[in-house]
């Protein structure tokens, strides 16, 4: 890509959707322009996702999650026919066909999951895991680590180990339709987020696994690595002083980045992209 041209990302919003303005803040401080528009807009033609390098479904409530969360949008997205008579879902295939990212975070990865696009090991964009209520059966709202992959082929997640950052769902236990698609999961590495404690370790126990997910899976991403999604919000760690406990750890590190580490994955993706 020409230097000279600034990554460009596209922030759906819409529908219940209410992370929008914190994502596009995240792309903004990664030295990217964000551009946030509301899902009929690009219906209707207004506005083209090939104009775009990324395209990003944040988190929020869409359709008061009444029906599950992110089914129906994620119907909408999938079977909506466009002013121009295309599906979006074509779209979208021919947004990744020429390269391209998609990321959804939170209520944006259930609508990843619910239409097929993750993990996809079939191929064919049919749903083969999804994500429902907490063990807790509560919403839980609060900070946790997560270990990434290292076998991991997104670049989102390029130069990260550990990742500390809030959740802040009442659905985000994933599981697997069969031991078919699970294989095809751990065989490609596409489980490339996991749950684990403050020593890195992975693990299934409560509450360092917020929600009870197969494979402690936290976040996952396709095989191309373009489409990625995770349940807690990078966008909501923008800043050191975003962390719940800063001042003890700028006393214990004076020098340590004013950076939140969430930043770290929307510096990753323009800087892939510039490269």
């Amino acid at each position: 890509m020409n230097k000279s041209k600034k990554v460009m990302a596209l922030i759906v919003t819409g529908f219940g959707i209410n992370c929008e303005e914190e994502m596009a803040a995240a792309y903004r401080m990664a030295e990217a322009e964000a551009n946030i528009y509301h899902l009929n807009d690009i219906f209707a033609g207004k506005i083209s996702i090939n104009d775009y390098d990324i395209l990003n479904f944040p988190g929020g409530f869409s359709f008061g999650d009444d029906l599950g969360s992110g089914k129906v949008l994620s119907n909408k997205l999938k079977f909506k026919k466009m002013q121009n008579g295309r599906l979006f879902m074509d779209e979208i295939r021919e947004f990744l066909d020429s390269g391209k990212f998609v990321l959804g975070i939170c209520n944006g990865f259930q609508f990843l999951v619910k239409m097929g696009l993750l993990p996809d090991v079939g191929k064919n964009q049919q749903q083969e895991i999804t994500l429902t209520h907490n063990n807790s059966t509560k919403f839980e709202d609060r900070w946790i680590y997560c270990k990434v992959n290292s076998e991991a082929k997104t670049p989102f997640l390029q130069g990260l180990d550990v990742f500390h950052g809030p959740v802040r769902h009442g659905e985000g236990k994933l599981i697997i339709k069969d031991d078919d698609i699970k294989n095809g999961i751990e065989e490609n590495k596409l489980n490339c987020l996991s749950y684990c404690n403050a020593e890195g370790e992975i693990t299934g126990e409560y509450p360092q696994n917020p929600n009870g997910s197969d494979l402690n899976c936290a976040g996952m991403t396709d095989r191309s690595g373009q489409v990625f999604g995770l349940m807690p919000h990078p966008e909501a760690y923008l800043s050191l002083y975003n962390h719940p406990n800063w001042g003890q750890i700028k006393r214990q590190n004076p020098k340590i980045s004013e950076n939140g580490q969430g930043l770290k994955i929307f510096k990753n993706i323009v800087d892939h992209i510039n490269k």
